[in-house]
């Protein structure tokens, strides 16, 4: 299982901290929570940035290892 931790605006559009799904890859699971979760969140989704266990990525080809935590992160304003 992958667990999808959500901030920000991201976590506004889904309405939960996070939750757990099964996918191969970073695309996926776009596609997974994008159909769960509704044109809010693909909305959100198009200025995200997401770290894969810890580490940044835009690569949406990018295959999930079972256990990996996936944050989604919409640009952040302030300093």
């Amino acid at each position: 299982m992958i667990t999808v931790r959500y901030f920000a605006g991201a976590r506004a559009a889904v309405g939960i901290d996070s939750e757990t799904r099964e996918a191969a890859t970073l695309d996926d699971l776009v596609g997974q929570i994008v159909d769960a979760h509704g044109e809010r969140l693909e909305r959100v989704l198009t200025a995200c940035s997401f770290l894969v266990d810890g580490t940044s990525t835009r690569d949406r080809a990018l295959a999930l290892a079972p256990g990996a935590v996936v944050d989604v992160l919409p640009p952040f304003a302030g300093g």
